[in-house]
């Protein structure tokens, strides 16, 4: 089954105000999806309803054809936007932390990909500036095996040149039995990572497709689409 995660007419309020208004999309493996949309568009409320943070109004969620419930979490690992990680901590005690949090938490994998992209097991986190934090959440994040990784807005504050570490971060994550799922605003920053896109403008779906039958179809880049969609 190359489905992987499936939503069918989800809607989520909060008293008065509707976040996400009867979107139906699905995700398959071994693709690469940005989720698009500014702020206030529903990205967020989706991948916290996915994750199970959210319970949603109406509609359904299936992950490999199972209603969301406890046992789906296991299925996917979420980085959420804002810095969740104890300043007091070191790196190598964040890390032995998700050892003993996640059964599937890769520790080895982890340590050498930290390795790689320049953060220290022996920092400690208030000591990180803002590009060795958002490398080390995608790390963390990519270091699980599961079968959707969901990364909200992994390129948040974070400079040019560990934007492009975090990129290359994603895109060596590559696997063609799961899917990996960002959001972002900065389109023209992550268009060349996707494979399919999907835009969602308050609450609901605008446009989702192929990314590069959407660039053939209109003949515009990604970022032009997403500038004619939020104009």
């Amino acid at each position: 089954m190359n489905q992987i995660l499936e939503i069918n007419n989800l809607t989520k309020r909060y008293y008065n105000k509707t976040a996400l208004d009867d979107v139906s999309v699905s995700f398959q493996k071994g693709k690469i999806y940005g989720l698009m949309g500014p702020n206030g568009s529903g990205k967020t409320t989706l991948m916290k309803v996915i994750i199970g943070l959210h319970k949603q109004t109406s509609g359904s969620v299936l992950i490999n054809g199972v209603p969301l419930s406890y046992k789906t979490k296991a299925s996917v690992s979420y980085m959420p936007t804002e810095n969740y990680l104890y300043d007091s901590f070191k790196v190598k005690d964040i890390v032995k932390f998700y050892q003993d949090m996640y059964t599937d938490f890769r520790t080895d994998y982890a340590t050498k990909i930290l390795s790689d992209i320049g953060v220290d097991l022996e920092f400690r986190v208030s000591k990180l500036s803002s590009g060795l934090v958002g490398k080390l959440k995608v790390a963390l994040a990519l270091s699980r095996d599961v079968d959707i990784y969901m990364l909200d807005e992994p390129l948040n504050g974070v400079d040019v040149l560990a934007r492009d570490v975090i990129l290359e971060l994603i895109v060596n994550s590559y696997n063609e039995n799961k899917v990996i799922i960002l959001s972002s605003h900065l389109v023209s920053e992550v268009e060349k990572t996707l494979d399919h896109v999907v835009f969602l403008k308050n609450g609901k779906l605008e446009l989702s497709g192929d990314a590069e039958d959407l660039r053939l179809q209109r003949g515009l880049s990604i970022e032009n689409i997403y500038k004619e969609v939020y104009k």
